[in-house]
């Protein structure tokens, strides 16, 4: 695993498969598609990317950048590209250049490179942020929401601009910009209101005629300055009126009969605020902060009723498409993604609510604009107020948050892309790298991102189209393949930068190949490939069986791959480089991505959200969570995902990515609650106690979105956030559980089972 965990950190790329199968029938047989989980503005120590204050050389043909892959004619001042293999003359001020006096582009170690343009001073807007906040929750909440909102407006940039949007059963959009008397414009939530009414009925055209023609967009089409910052105001100028609003914050006043949910417009303030800044700051970067605390139950896309009678749509629902209101609302939200990808703007989504609020209905705005998603139980909740605070606070660990990116990609001819599965919008540019089979946002080679942060990874699958097995001279002059991904984006300190990432992996065709290509296997990212891919056909097949497929592809792979005597099931082995994958796939058919029940659909969307925007090492958290066990017999070591972890002279430590447990061993617990920790003569028992603790801590610090710490003994009910998770080699029905140890009531197969199952359907 190491040399792949290298690579990454100097690229920040991990593909399943190193060595390429190098036919599309090769490509077939490999049963892991050739994919590239790739980490767009991944940070790097400056001596690993350097960022240069120039522009990039551009081939002729194909566009793509000068870099270290290219072949270079010193004395003719030529560069060949190895893409399209076009001759690029050098510039004059590259005259210079010989073998020993090298432009950075071209340093054999530079495959990553950063190119800063020079910033133009009248052209940068501020960052804009609008928050959405929904009033329809009761006091305590609207009291745990202000607290976190003031703590936040303190957290913005002193350039930023702030706009503030209330919504229950009316939208109120509030005139920050207009200090001396707390003035509203109020809009009715169950009517949708066209970019053209709302800017009339907010007086934008008082003092400055309307255009009569073309688009209205910003300051120069259309606007006056005056009348913008009535409603996006610099943070430092509003703090004073934004705290007094935000103080006077109260419940939506419009009483609800007991029968009855709140009437919640949702979807017409979300549909304001993306026409309000397409009108104001159309291609900035803004983000939309949505703060929802409950069910929309009005406006043009509600998910449910105002009846109580009529139950929130739930995963059997969908599966029947039981489910009056959910395709309507999916359109309605399809059309403001479009509307803020178009404006280059994110909506960002607080959904802290114990019922469902719409995230599955959701999904597609905040996804393709690339924005944060966090779900809590209440705004009270530690999950959503630390996450919160991440976002704005400047620290070692802050997100990295960056705007406006466009992400290209250009490859060897004998590959074509089929689409991403990740945080991005297609841009629909038709080039020959376009694959047929569309996965994903595909059928394009450029794709936006609205929003992006340091660890935004995207999901790149491709197609190998050369059809025939090449000779063996063919394949010992080119047998690389070569790949360049370049992202335009803004960084948070508004600069446009480009990022160049050129990449070369060796292909094998023919008898033989094996071999090199279990050499170059990945089993992390491979798994993760495999988990975003049957995330994403659960959600877009009908029909579709995950765990037969999942078992297929393993079954499989292990018949390509494993050495085994025909029917003789003792015979299996797998090479070392694929060993963990079968406990991959054992946990993945568990994950709560296959395992819809007992997880709402918003859960369910959450999670998968997540899944695709993190980074491979993230991501393996999520499927396989790690195990960390603490004794006084030894130091912190990691322990088997197994229910026989579980020991009464034990703590353990769980992190699933969305939640972090701490699990006491009964005669642990015993002793703690005897406060035997307190007395001098037990440090070594205090010290204990607090390991796992510091270490959650550290987990904490650096995850986004903040988990969930949850600290339980043995046989409590919290357990089961530990239990869940484990590996039931000890069930209520097998031979005798272990001393000290613990059973686990599921009719579950365990591991081993699973993999017993495997070898006999493989040498079969």
């Amino acid at each position: 695993m190491a040399e792949f965990l290298d690579l990454e950190s100097q690229d920040g790329v991990r593909m399943p498969w190193n060595v390429i199968p190098g036919t599309k029938q090769e490509a077939a047989n490999a049963v892991v598609p050739v994919a590239v989980i790739y980490t767009p503005i991944k940070h790097f120590p400056s001596s690993a990317a350097p960022l240069l204050p120039y522009q990039p050389q551009r081939c002729r043909t194909c566009r793509s950048v000068l870099n270290p892959f290219c072949i270079v004619d010193f004395a003719a001042k030529i560069w060949i590209c190895p893409f399209c293999f076009q001759r690029n003359h050098f510039p004059p001020h590259y005259a210079s250049i010989s073998d020993d006096n090298l432009p950075a582009e071209l340093f054999p170690q530079y495959t990553t490179i950063e190119y800063a343009s020079t910033p133009d001073p009248t052209a940068t807007v501020p960052p804009v942020f609008l928050f959405v906040v929904d009033t329809c929750v009761i006091e305590e909440e609207i009291g745990y929401l202000r607290s976190a909102l003031l703590q936040a407006v303190e957290l913005l940039p002193e350039n930023s601009l702030v706009g503030l949007i209330t919504f229950g059963t009316f939208v109120h959009v509030h005139e920050l910009g207009f200090a001396q008397v707390p003035k509203t414009y109020v809009f009715k939530g169950s009517k949708d209101v066209s970019k053209d009414q709302l800017l009339e009925q907010m007086c934008f055209f008082a003092n400055k005629p309307k255009p009569a023609v073309g688009v209205i967009a910003g300051a120069r089409d259309g606007l006056s300055r005056e009348s913008i910052s009535r409603f996006l105001v610099p943070a430092s100028e509003c703090e004073f009126t934004l705290n007094s609003v935000l103080e006077e914050l109260q419940k939506d006043p419009w009483p609800v009969p007991a029968d009855q949910r709140a009437t919640r417009c949702t979807s017409t303030a979300l549909s304001i605020a993306a026409s309000l800044l397409g009108a104001c700051v159309p291609g900035s970067a803004a983000r939309i902060m949505a703060f929802i605390g409950g069910p929309a139950t009005e406006g043009p896309a509600p998910i449910v009723s105002k009846q109580l009678t009529e139950p929130i749509r739930s995963h059997k629902d969908l599966d029947k498409d039981s489910v009056p209101h959910y395709h309507k609302c999916v359109k309605f939200y399809d059309g403001l993604a479009k509307q803020l990808v178009h404006q280059g703007h994110v909506l960002d989504l607080f959904a802290c609510a114990l019922d469902q609020v719409g995230i599955a209905e959701l999904k597609t705005a905040v996804e393709r604009t690339g924005g944060l998603v966090v779900l809590a139980e209440s705004f009270g909740h530690s999950v959503f107020k630390d996450s919160l605070k991440r976002i704005f606070q400047a620290s070692n660990y802050d997100l990295g948050l960056s705007s406006n990116g466009i992400f290209e990609i250009n490859c060897s001819k004998d590959l074509k892309v089929q689409g991403i599965i990740g945080p991005c919008a297609t841009l629909e540019k038709k080039t020959p790298l376009c694959s047929d089979t569309v996965i994903g946002q595909g059928g394009t080679s450029a794709w936006k991102m609205c929003g992006l942060d340091k660890s935004t990874s995207l999901c790149l699958f491709f197609d190998v189209v050369r059809k025939e097995t090449p000779d063996a001279t063919v394949q010992s002059t080119s047998n690389q393949f070569y790949f360049q991904f370049l992202t335009y984006y803004q960084s948070n300190s508004g600069e446009m930068r480009l990022r160049v990432t050129t990449l070369s992996r060796r292909w094998v065709a023919g008898p033989g190949s094996s071999q090199d290509l279990i050499a170059g296997f990945d089993q992390e990212a491979a798994a993760i490939v495999m988990a975003r891919q049957v995330s994403f056909k659960m959600e877009t097949e009908a029909e579709f069986d995950p765990i037969r497929w999942l078992d297929k592809a393993l079954i499989n792979l292990c018949s390509r791959f494993g050495e085994y005597q025909k029917d003789s099931p003792t015979s299996f082995s797998l090479s070392p480089r694929l060993s963990i994958f079968p406990q991959f796939m054992f946990h993945l058919r568990r994950s709560q991505f296959v395992q819809v029940f007992n997880n709402s659909p918003d859960e369910t969307a959450y999670f998968r959200m997540i899944l695709n925007r993190e980074n491979v090492a993230n991501s393996v958290v999520m499927v396989q969570p790690s195990l960390i066990t603490y004794s006084f017999h030894s130091g912190p070591e990691p322990a088997l995902l197994d229910v026989a972890a579980i020991a009464a002279d034990r703590i353990l430590l769980l992190d699933s990515f969305f939640t972090v447990v701490i699990f006491h061993g009964s005669t642990i617990a015993q002793w703690r609650k005897a406060g035997y920790h307190n007395e001098p003569e037990h440090q070594a028992f205090a010290q204990l106690l607090r390991a796992p603790h510091d270490d959650a801590e550290s987990i904490i610090k650096e995850r986004f979105p903040v988990p969930r710490l949850v600290v339980c003994d043995q046989h409590g009910s919290q357990a089961r956030f530990l239990l869940a998770k484990l590996n039931p080699s000890a069930t209520y029905n097998s031979d005798a559980a272990l001393p000290g140890g613990d059973i686990i009531f599921t009719d579950d197969v365990s591991f081993e089972v699973f993999l017993d199952h495997l070898q006999r359907l493989v040498v079969q």
